[in-house]
């Protein structure tokens, strides 16, 4: 089953079709769809905007959240059905978690349950599991007077925390309050390191291209990058994730905020077009080359790396030739698009660049190096061959 398009891209094509400008059918060839998928999406758009009647996307969240709320009522009438006879028997207190925990064997959620007979749900999986150590409350308990210390002059250091908490009575060493406070990052106001001059953090991934920017097939090594350009509203960003082996961009997402759901959602955005997981009993996987912007480095997206089977690459701080093929699209970008005018709006340059992407760069700006093919020819031809040695 083919995989949907991201909404972001549908909102693009939408918007492209939308204008008059191109007929429906080159916008779809354009971007790479049937016509009659974009006439779909047309049609949908029309109902979501009242121009046409139907059932929108709103009303079918307003019917989904009418169903779930209809089973969590049930939920909750059987719950005090249950409770109305558990009650009714003659049973120590500590012994009510039981009851939640009947429920739970019989399909009913642990949260809906302790909510309505106004149980702690932590104080239940409390009573499941194995009691704390009074090491551990202990811990705890310095913690919290720690930070009660702090707020108060947030100028102490460990030292003073130290002195005030052996007042206060606790038998505790310098050495344990140092090691609290670093645990859960109490430092005082007057040695914390300044904003300005901040270098780049330390990379999460090895260098696994060291600047051998070539693959023998697609979807081997990806690079990925961040460009910025003003507008009247305010800064757009575009992050953008380019196959070495053609040149296509795979994927791209644009945001009005440099944040790291920019680059989990490009990747996303690539994935969901190419096929990266690799085969049964294959090691190579697909690599992502970056630089060390924090954007790269982020949970997010080493987490969407992980889940996408994806291994991780990075250059070196200030040396833009480890990415200098992702910088080279940039460059073309930058002439072709952003440069050529001033843009009013963040919506103008973003159908601006990703038009330019997909039915200038994709289909119609041939590259030496293709052999004088475009991204998209390279990977039909390709794709055929590869077709024609497997027969």
């Amino acid at each position: 089953m083919p995989k949907a398009y991201p909404p972001e891209f549908r909102r693009d094509v939408i918007a492209v079709a939308r204008q008059g400008q191109i007929p429906i059918a080159q916008v779809a060839k354009d971007f790479g769809i049937t016509e009659s998928c974009l006439r779909r999406w047309l049609k949908a758009a029309e109902v979501e905007d009242g121009a046409r009647p139907g059932v929108t996307a709103r009303e079918s969240e307003e019917l989904r959240e009418l169903r779930k709320r209809t089973r969590l009522l049930e939920q909750e009438n059987e719950i005090l059905r249950r409770a109305a006879a558990y009650f009714a028997k003659e049973i120590f207190p500590k012994m009510t978690y039981l009851l939640v925990q009947e429920l739970a064997a019989d399909g009913l959620p642990v949260a809906v349950t302790c909510r309505v007979l106004g149980f702690s749900r932590q104080g239940y999986y409390k009573w499941r599991a194995c009691p704390v150590t009074d090491a551990q409350w202990r811990q705890a308990h310095l913690i919290n007077a720690a930070h009660d210390i702090y707020a108060d002059d947030p100028e102490f250091g460990y030292r003073l925390i130290a002195d005030d908490l052996k007042d206060a009575g606790h038998v505790v060493s310098e050495n344990t309050v140092h090691a609290l406070c670093r645990q859960v990052g109490i430092v005082s106001v007057i040695h914390r390191t300044k904003g300005t001059g901040r270098k780049a953090g330390p990379p999460v991934h090895d260098d696994l291209v060291q600047r051998d920017f070539t693959a023998a097939e697609p979807n081997r090594l990806w690079l990925t990058d961040i460009t910025g350009h003003a507008t009247s509203e305010g800064k757009l960003y575009l992050c953008a994730i380019k196959d070495v082996f053609s040149g296509r961009i795979v994927g791209y997402s644009i945001d009005s905020r440099m944040k790291a759901r920019l680059a989990v959602d490009a990747l996303n955005h690539a994935v969901s077009r190419r096929d990266v997981i690799p085969a049964d009993g294959e090691t190579v996987s697909t690599v992502l080359h970056s630089d060390r912007g924090s954007q790269f480095r982020s949970k997010k997206l080493r987490r969407a790396l992980k889940g996408h089977q994806i291994t991780g690459s990075m250059g070196r701080v200030g040396a833009c030739g480890d990415n200098a093929a992702m910088e080279s699209f940039f460059s073309l970008l930058q002439k072709n698009v952003l440069n050529r005018r001033p843009w009013a709006t963040r919506e103008q340059l973003r159908l601006a660049i990703v038009t330019w992407i997909e039915r200038t760069y994709h289909r119609r700006r041939r590259q030496r190096r293709l052999g004088r093919m475009t991204p998209i020819e390279f990977e039909t031809v390709y794709a055929d061959q590869t077709l024609a040695l497997a027969a």
